[in-house]
């Protein structure tokens, strides 16, 4: 599996993990923090992403936090064409994620700004027609675990066996993706999607399994309900929690790192080589 990210121009080898910086252009993301009302707004965040050493930035303008409201095609394109205008004219060889499980979403923002990895929380399954322009336009795809939406995710979290279903679900993706033609993708285990805390827990254990599928891993945990709920604090609260097991996550062989704060993540790619030389 080729283990270096491709977008046009912008190659990014993953010999080394990365950092993929959030940029939620909604008005209910989970971490106030992340929100950004206005292109001022991305282009504070953004910068101050640049300089603490971002490899990849990730727009999203549709909320998939538990009980998030529904977004127009419309509002959401409205909300990422916003974004997208900032980033590409200030930020051109930093590399770009979109957050949408919309074909149409994702065409029409390819004819504008070109290539982009595309970030599906529902691994294909809300749009089927997303997966075969992704293989189209030879765009990078991110294959995340979910059930249900974040109206009825929560509802959704009987498992036998949480890390051997995920596992599955994953490499079963992962292979059809290939069989349609989509050849470069990274593996989500979709923490906090349709999960309890412990069942987080479960899953976060074996994220050395999943590096074993062979394609990149991508850890989203940053400031999430599986770190503050069980601390009793809240996700303004949970950044240590959050490098905790960021540098778990990069210790199990984890390749991206998906965060609210670029800084604190850089720390733990510095001292994970530390240990891992030591």
């Amino acid at each position: 599996m080729n283990m270096t990210i491709t977008c046009g121009a912008c190659r990014l080898p993953l010999h080394k993990p990365r950092i993929m910086g959030i940029i939620n252009v909604t008005p209910d993301s989970f971490f106030a923090g992340s929100r950004c009302a206005t292109p001022h707004d991305v282009l504070a965040r953004a910068s101050l992403m640049a300089a603490q050493g971002v490899d990849i930035f990730d727009v999203g303008a549709y909320s998939t936090r538990p009980g998030a409201f529904e977004v127009s095609e419309t509002e959401e394109l409205q909300r990422l064409t916003a974004a997208l205008d900032v980033l590409t004219a200030h930020f051109p060889q930093t590399m770009l994620s979109v957050d949408t499980f919309r074909a149409s979403v994702v065409e029409r923002l390819y004819n504008r700004y070109g290539p982009f990895i595309v970030n599906d929380v529902t691994g294909g399954e809300a749009d089927p027609p997303l997966l075969t322009v992704t293989a189209r336009l030879q765009l990078p795809y991110i294959i995340m675990h979910s059930r249900g939406n974040p109206q009825t995710m929560q509802q959704l979290t009987g498992y036998e066996d949480v890390a051997h279903e995920v596992v599955t679900y994953l490499q079963k993706k992962m292979e059809a993706c290939t069989r349609m033609g989509v050849r470069q993708v990274m593996l989500d285990p979709g923490f906090g999607f349709a999960k309890t805390v412990k069942q987080n827990y479960e899953l976060f254990r074996r994220i050395g399994i999943i590096a074993g599928l062979g394609a990149p891993v991508l850890v989203g945990v940053s400031r999430k309900t599986m770190l503050w709920k069980p601390l009793g604090i809240t996700p303004e609260e949970a950044l240590t929690a959050t490098a905790a097991l960021h540098l778990q996550a990069l210790l199990q062989g984890a390749h991206i790192l998906r965060v609210h704060d670029v800084a604190a993540a850089r720390q733990m790619i510095k001292l994970c080589g530390l240990l891992k030389t030591c």
